[in-house]
């Protein structure tokens, strides 16, 4: 069992580099909050706080928000009541940054729009968003503060927040903004109400990550009406096994299989059929694992030859499992020498991706 654990700890770096963004169609998610009791965190999200400081309150309320649309008679609402997420501690240390991010999808090329106010604060006004958040110390922030009169963007990395750059605007506690941040690859768009407010920034530490939200010391703030259009991630994983496939027609199946963050028993990351994957691994793909050897086997209607995906160090940090048409005169030899060159073309294409997870 020790084995596996130092196994399983060893395939989590796979996720850092099994993610490559593909040109698929989009996909929107709305974070309204509706769903959520009044007076309680909302679900699906993980709190934390940067600097010092003690924890943050987060909950969702019921806020009066302004239309988007000016109304077409006076009799219209002005106002309508929706749910809303919002920080209510007051803790006015200086260097302390609430953050709370969505648990779900990570997201590499999106555009999300919130709408946000700032309530209180007396030693800050400030409300953003966190974006591409790979963990509680690495992520984008695009924040604005109704005190200092600007938008800002920065980032933390290791914990360390580096120099803000924007623009100064005239933005004001009470009143409701719609901030739209648009990430296309290393390129990020910052727009406020609709109109671009900041020059496109280029940055490129972090290709991938979470969403949520920000403030900053005494600040209380809230947040509504949230959505994300973004391209769905599609792991290095699947598109390696697709590959795969174009080169080698003929295989029967294929499967591959690792672990992830959220998941760290084996089971299959991709595979020819889509139905296959989730599936956990049988003991075979297992013992392939820790042992980093081959393993053969058949049936009566086809050959299987399950493989360790090794690093560039040698070690198994992946399996990948062949499903091959027999042939006369089949020995296990000739069938694990008929999948070999894949598996090295696989492992010097995993070796290559590496630093692409930086």
């Amino acid at each position: 069992m020790g084995t596996l654990n130092m196994m399983r700890r060893r395939l989590h770096w796979v996720v850092g580099f099994l993610i490559a963004v593909l040109p698929v169609s989009a996909a929107e998610r709305v974070f309204d909050f509706s769903t959520n009791q009044p007076g309680k965190p909302p679900a699906g999200f993980k709190a934390f706080v940067v600097g010092s400081g003690k924890p943050a309150d987060w909950q969702v309320v019921m806020a009066s928000v302004p239309p988007l649309l000016a109304p077409v008679t006076d009799r219209a609402a002005v106002n309508a009541r929706v749910p809303a997420l919002t920080q209510l501690s007051r803790d006015p240390t200086n260097e302390r940054y609430p953050v709370i991010y969505s648990e779900g999808e990570r997201y590499g090329d999106f555009t999300l729009t919130t709408r946000f106010r700032m309530v209180s604060g007396a030693a800050e006004q400030i409300a953003g968003v966190v974006f591409r958040l790979m963990d509680e110390k690495n992520f984008y922030v695009v924040r604005a503060s109704a005190l200092g009169g600007n938008l800002r963007f920065y980032k933390f990395v290791d914990g360390q927040r580096t120099a803000p750059v924007g623009n100064d605007l005239p933005i004001e506690k009470g009143r409701w903004y719609e901030l739209t941040v648009k990430a296309e690859g290393n390129k990020f768009d910052i727009l406020l109400d609709g109109r671009q407010v900041i020059p496109t920034i280029t940055d490129n530490s972090f290709p991938a990550g979470k969403v949520g939200f920000i403030t900053k010391s005494d600040a209380v703030s809230e947040f509504a009406e949230t959505k994300i259009t973004f391209r769905p991630m599609v792991s290095f994983a699947e598109t390696l096994a697709q590959q795969v496939l174009e080169r080698q027609p003929r295989i029967l199946n294929l499967k591959i299989y690792g672990t992830t963050p959220s998941r760290t028993n084996l089971h299959v990351l991709a595979a020819k059929d889509p139905a296959d994957v989730g599936q956990p691994a049988t003991d075979a793909e297992v013992g392939v694992l820790s042992g980093n050897e081959t393993y053969y086997g058949k049936t009566d209607h086809q050959i299987l030859v399950t493989a360790p995906l090794r690093d560039r160090n040698g070690e198994a940090v992946g399996v990948v499992k062949f499903f091959l048409k027999p042939f006369a005169g089949q020995t296990e030899a000739n069938a694990v020498a008929r999948v070999l060159p894949t598996v090295r073309w696989m492992e010097a294409q995993l070796a290559a991706s590496e630093g692409l997870s930086e």
